[in-house]
Order: C-alpha cells, then sequence, then structure tokens
C-alpha cells in the first residue's frame, strides 16, 4: 500500500466518513480528504485528482453510480471502491459497470478494505 496515495472519502453521512477517514488513518494513510455528496467528490476530483475514492452510492445532489461515471470521465486512472449499506445491490453493480474497482459493505469490515486498498493500491 503507498501511504503518500491521496484519497477522498464521499459520504452523507459525517459519522460514516469520520468512521472510514479513522480507518485510513490506522492504515497509514497521511492525504485523506473528505466530501459529502457526489457533486463535490466530481468536483473533488477534477481539481486534485485522489488515487482512491470511497464513495457511497446513495446520496444527494448526485449518487455515487453518476459521480462514478463523471471521475472516470476525469481520470480514468482513478480507483473507485463503492462503500454501501446493505440492498444496493443493483446500483453496485451500475457502479462497476461505471469504472469502480470494488466494493465493501457497510459497516465496514476494516480487514476488508485494507485486503481491496492493498489489491488496488499495490
Amino acid at each position: 500500500m503507498n501511504r503518500d496515495t491521496k484519497i477522498l472519502v464521499c459520504d452523507d453521512s459525517i459519522l460514516a466518513r469520520k468512521s472510514l477517514c479513522s480507518i485510513l488513518e490506522n492504515f497509514g494513510y497521511t492525504d485523506v480528504a473528505e466530501v459529502s455528496n457526489g457533486e463535490d467528490c466530481v468536483n473533488y476530483c477534477r481539481d486534485n485528482r485522489p488515487g482512491i475514492v470511497l464513495l457511497d452510492i446513495v446520496m444527494p445532489v448526485k449518487d455515487g453510480v453518476t459521480a462514478t461515471r463523471e471521475i472516470m470521465e476525469i481520470n480514468p486512472d482513478t480507483k473507485i471502491v463503492i462503500v454501501s449499506s446493505v440492498g444496493t445491490q443493483t446500483h453496485i453493480k451500475e457502479a462497476i459497470k461505471a469504472g469502480a474497482k470494488d466494493f465493501v459493505q457497510k459497516p465496514i469490515d476494516e480487514e476488508l478494505l485494507k485486503q481491496i486498498l492493498e489489491n488496488i493500491d499495490g
């Protein structure tokens, strides 16, 4: 895992964002930003080009599937991991089709997230 990789956490729940940021910091990542909706996520990706985006699916303003498509247009090298709750299987499939690399379900299994990050950020 490249601890210097810029990571963006996008979730409309402040608790989910804080939890993910805390997990990432425990993993040793030092460049972690957060936004609360898909529109801000796309804008952040346009301006800052993070290496990895942890992206919720169901959000106000712009959902995760739409945001994934737009981020892939801006920078196809961005690694997107969908972070979603139960019941969004169809959305997850759409997001993977749109370019997301993997997904992890809430509540977050830290070991699984670590494995996913190691796989995509080798």
